[in-house]
C-alpha cells in the first residue's frame, strides 16, 4: 500500500540523496514539463492563428488574450481555497484531461473548417481556467512531495523544465501554424496535456484528504485567511505588488509585440516562434544560476538586479529595423536576456514565498499572489490592443516596454531588496485557520511566538547545480 503523507509534512519518508532518486518527484517533473510545453505552444498557436489566418486586428487580439487571462482574476482565490483541501494529484489529472479535450475539440473543429474567432475565444478561456487549477496545484504539490531543505532544488528543477518547454513550445506552435495548420498545432498541445495526465497519475504517494465541512461561508472564510496572511507579511505584499506591475505591463507589451513582429518587422510565423522560443535557453541558464547566485550574493541583490536587466532589455526591441537576417538575431538576444533574468526572479521569489508560508497555507498563498499578480493581465492586454490601435506599433511597444521597469523599482524600495543569503522562517497561520487532523503545518494561533523576530532566518542547504538539474539516468538537463 502506498505511503500516506500528511499534506505538506515530511511524511516520514527517507530523504533521497538526490531528488532524481525520488520516483514521485520525477513523475511530477515529467508531467509538469509536458504540461508547460503544451501550454506554451497553445499561447503562441491561438494568437498567431488569429493574426495570420483570421486577419485579426489589434483590438481582437487584445480581446483574445484578455479572455485567456481572465480566469486568473475570476478563479484564483477560489482555486487556492479548494486546492488546500484536495489531493493535488487529483486536481492535476483532471485539469490535464480537461485541457486535452478542449484543444482536441478545437483541432477537430479546425479540420472541418469551423475554427474561427468565437471558437478560439471559448478554447482560450477553457485552457486558461484549467491552467489556473494546474499551476496552483503543482506549486502546492512540490511542497507536499519534497522536504523543505530540498525546496530550492525542486523549484529550480521544475523551473528548468518550464524553461525547456519555453524552448520547444513557441517554436513548435509557430512552425505548425506557419507550415501546416492550426488544427495540427492545437492537436500537438492536446497530446502533451495527455502525456502530463498519464505521468502525474502514476505518482504513488497518497496525500491525506483533509477534513471537509462543505458550507459556502467556509470557502469565503478560507479565502479571507489567505488574503489576510499575505497582506500581513511584508515580503509577500511586495511580491504581490511587483508581480502585479510586471504582469500588467508584460501583458500590454506582448499584445503589441505579437503585432509588431509580423507586421512591422515582417517576420513569418516560424520566425516569430523562434524569437519567442529564445526565452527558453535564457530561462534554462537562469534556473542554473538560481541554484547558486542567491546563496553567494544574497536574494535581494539577485532579485532586483535580475528583474532590472531582464525587463529593461525589452527597450531594445522598438529600435530594430531591417531584414529578418538582422532583426531575428537581435530578437534572439533580447529574448535570451529576458528569459535569464525572469527565471532568476521566478525561482528566488518562489523560494521566498514557500519558505515564509506554513504548509497548510501554501495553496491559498500561491492563489492570492496569482490573483493579485495575474489578475491585471486582461486589462494589460486590452490596454496593449488599444495603444496599438491609437499609436504606431513602435511607439506603443516603447511605452509598454518602459512600463516593465516598474516591477524592479517596487522590489528595490521594499524589504525584498534587503534579503541576504538566508531566507526568513515561516510565519504561523492565521488564528482562524482550521487545523487538519494530524496536520502539524496549521497552527491554532496567528501570533508569532514570544522572542521570535520578524526577521528570523534559517540557513537553507546550499544546493549543487549539477545534482539539481542533471538527472543521473541520462546525464542531461531536463528537456535537454
Amino acid at each position: 500500500m502506498p505511503p500516506v503523507s500528511s499534506a505538506g509534512s515530511d511524511s516520514g519518508r527517507p530523504v533521497p540523496s538526490s531528488l532524481w532518486r525520488d520516483g514521485d518527484f520525477r513523475r511530477l517533473w515529467v508531467g509538469q514539463t509536458a504540461s508547460q510545453l503544451a501550454e506554451h505552444a497553445a499561447l503562441v498557436v491561438l494568437p498567431l492563428f488569429a493574426v495570420l489566418t483570421l486577419d485579426a486586428g489589434a483590438h481582437q487580439l487584445g480581446v483574445l488574450r484578455a479572455v485567456g487571462q481572465a480566469p486568473v482574476l475570476l478563479l484564483s482565490l477560489f482555486v487556492g481555497a479548494w486546492v488546500d483541501r484536495w489531493r493535488t494529484r487529483t486536481v492535476l489529472v483532471l485539469t490535464d484531461v480537461g485541457r486535452t479535450l478542449a484543444l482536441g475539440a478545437a483541432a477537430a473543429a479546425g479540420l472541418f473548417g469551423w475554427l474561427g474567432l468565437p471558437m478560439l475565444l471559448v478554447v482560450a478561456f477553457a485552457v486558461g481556467a484549467l491552467s489556473v487549477f494546474f499551476d496552483v496545484a503543482y506549486q502546492a504539490s512540490v511542497v507536499r512531495l519534497v522536504h523543505r531543505d530540498q525546496l530550492t532544488r525542486g523549484n529550480s528543477a521544475l523551473e528548468g523544465s518550464r524553461s525547456a518547454a519555453q524552448i520547444a513550445g513557441p517554436a513548435l506552435g509557430g512552425a505548425l501554424v506557419s507550415l501546416l495548420s492550426a488544427p495540427l498545432a492545437a492537436a500537438s498541445s492536446a497530446l502533451f496535456f495527455a502525456l502530463s495526465c498519464v505521468s502525474v497519475r502514476r505518482i504513488r504517494q497518497v496525500e491525506r484528504v483533509p477534513e471537509r465541512a462543505e458550507l459556502p461561508p467556509r470557502v469565503w472564510r478560507r479565502i479571507h485567511e489567505g488574503l489576510r496572511f499575505v497582506a500581513r507579511d511584508a515580503s509577500l505584499r511586495t511580491v504581490c505588488l511587483a508581480s502585479a506591475a510586471f504582469q500588467f505591463s508584460y501583458a500590454a507589451t506582448m499584445t503589441v509585440y505579437l503585432l509588431f513582429l509580423p507586421r512591422e518587422l515582417h517576420l513569418s510565423g516560424t520566425a516569430v516562434g523562434l524569437a519567442l522560443a529564445a526565452t527558453g535557453p535564457g530561462a534554462l541558464l537562469g534556473s542554473v544560476l538560481a541554484a547558486t547566485l542567491p546563496n553567494r550574493f544574497g536574494y535581494g541583490v539577485v532579485l532586483v538586479s535580475a528583474a532590472a536587466l531582464g525587463d529593461g532589455v525589452f527597450l531594445c526591441a522598438p529600435a530594430l529595423h531591417g531584414p529578418p537576417a538582422v532583426t531575428v538575431p537581435a530578437l534572439l538576444a533580447v529574448s535570451f536576456v529576458f528569459g535569464a533574468g525572469s527565471q532568476l526572479v521566478n525561482v528566488a521569489v518562489m523560494a521566498v514565498r514557500q519558505t515564509v508560508t506554513p504548509d497548510g497555507m501554501q495553496g491559498r498563498a500561491a492563489a492570492t499572489i496569482t490573483f493579485v499578480g495575474m489578475g491585471l493581465t486582461p486589462l494589460g492586454s486590452l490596454l496593449g490592443g488599444f495603444l496599438a490601435e491609437e499609436w504606431t506599433l513602435r511607439t506603443s511597444l516603447l511605452v509598454t516596454a518602459a512600463s516593465m521597469l516598474l516591477s524592479p523599482g517596487v522590489m528595490a524600495l521594499s524589504p525584498l531588496a534587503r534579503l541576504g543569503r538566508t531566507l526568513p522562517a515561516a510565519r504561523n497561520a492565521p488564528a482562524t485557520a482550521t487545523p487538519r487532523p494530524g496536520h502539524p503545518g496549521v497552527h491554532a494561533s496567528g501570533v508569532r511566538p514570544a522572542g521570535a523576530s520578524a526577521g528570523a532566518e534559517r540557513t537553507p542547504e546550499v544546493p549543487s547545480p549539477a545534482a539539481d538539474l542533471i538527472p543521473p539516468s541520462h546525464g542531461q538537463r531536463p528537456g535537454g
